[in-house]
């Protein structure tokens, strides 16, 4: 098969996308063994970034008060009228917590591409996963919210979400678990790492976004079908994963990640 995508495979793999996103297993990882496993082998990775912004759809439907919040308090700060200096403060620790990331996305773009294309080294990203989520159960509840967040924190989460640009390393895991390892009340921790998700994933996009006039007319319509299955399974995925950090219990999902890791190492 070539590296086309019909309309069936892509409404797969964007409620694959929408259900990994959320849930801390790499959604990354999860495309790439499952491209393969369709018989794409060819490594999609401008319709993974459309799948993104199919998920920040979701993100932009839980957070999208928080972020408007934010980004309203943030732009009256810079113009010397701000009335909430808490919320104007997150928007700094986001764009703070978004240039690790960034600045690996444009520095190591030829290798992250890369990264796409084996999944071997997925696989292995996965268990790396796994072994990251296991110990999440043995950190205590935190009681830091937003207001007592600290610039290192911020750094510290983002540098984590940067290792996750790699296919395999859960982003929503691995910034969730750094969080938690901080002492960050965990609702706070889960709504830190999607509003960070915001500049990222868009960032992604934009870098990208050259590409889309390489799309042909009958590859649209697959992409956007793709896009509209991964926000609508996003948002229950998101509902589900929100649930989970609250009452503390991620470490099932390690387990989850040691078994694809190990079939993907074995299999492809």
């Amino acid at each position: 098969m070539n590296g086309s995508i019909d309309w069936l495979q892509a409404i797969a793999l964007g409620v694959l996308q929408g259900l990994t996103e959320f849930l801390p297993i790499s959604s990354s990882g999860h495309l790439v063994l499952g491209q393969i496993a369709l018989g794409l082998r060819e490594p999609q990775l401008l319709f993974d970034i459309l799948l993104h912004i199919g998920t920040l759809a979701a993100v932009l439907y839980f957070y999208g008060k928080d972020a408007w919040r934010i980004l309203r308090a943030w732009l009256l700060a810079l113009i010397g009228r701000g009335d909430d200096p808490v919320s104007a403060r997150t928007g700094w620790l986001i764009l703070l917590g978004t240039v690790p990331a960034a600045l690996v996305g444009v520095l190591f773009e030829d290798f992250i591409e890369s990264a796409f294309g084996s999944p071997r080294a997925v696989s292995f990203a996965l268990i790396a996963t796994g072994a990251l989520l296991f110990f999440t159960r043995s950190v205590s509840p935190g009681s830091r919210g937003e207001e007592k967040m600290t610039w290192q924190d911020a750094l510290l989460i983002g540098v984590f979400q940067a290792f996750a640009i790699l296919p395999g390393i859960s982003r929503s895991g691995s910034t969730i678990a750094c969080a938690l390892f901080l002492q960050i009340e965990r609702a706070q921790a889960a709504r830190f790492s999607f509003l960070l998700s915001i500049p990222a994933i868009w960032g992604a996009f934009v870098l990208k976004a050259r590409h889309l006039v390489q799309i042909s007319s009958p590859d649209l319509l697959p992409f956007l079908i793709g896009m509209v299955a991964a926000a609508g399974a996003g948002v229950l995925a998101l509902a589900w994963l929100v649930r989970l950090v609250r009452g503390g219990n991620l470490r099932g999902f390690a387990y989850y990640c040691w078994a694809v890791g190990i079939a993907g190492a074995v299999l492809f």
